[in-house]
């Protein structure tokens, strides 16, 4: 499985984006499909995952903002980021795993395929 991140810029805080993760390679509609982040100088950490294609999750610090989705073929999915705030900034990495269970749905040994990231910088 590839996967391609995109979608990531520069925004003021209380902004908005959208992340795209394209999945190639390989049917991914039965995987769980996640974003984790990495701000400089500090670990991967998650931030919302769609489980199996149905099921969504989210880490605390973006619930209510934050809205992970993905399109009907479940080749793409989507991270849509609204309230944006200078702590959101960090590079967004989406990542598959074909194998996942939601008690480890945030532990980034879980996913098997990542894609290359995106930065997402929030002024204030």
């Amino acid at each position: 499985v590839q996967l391609q991140a995109s979608g990531g810029g520069l925004v003021q805080t209380g902004g908005s984006l959208r992340l795209a993760c394209v999945a190639s390679g390989r049917t991914v509609s039965t995987y769980t499909m996640a974003w984790f982040r990495q701000a400089p100088g500090k670990e991967r950490t998650f931030v919302a995952a769609i489980h199996r294609g149905a099921t969504p999750y989210y880490a605390d610090p973006v619930k209510g903002r934050f809205s992970i989705s993905n399109d009907k073929a479940k080749t793409t999915m989507y991270l849509h980021m609204i309230s944006l705030k200078p702590e959101d900034t960090a590079v967004y990495y989406c990542a598959a795993g074909a194998r996942a269970i939601v008690s480890t749905i945030a532990t980034p040994t879980t996913y098997n395929h990542w894609g290359q990231g995106t930065l997402v910088t929030v002024s204030s």
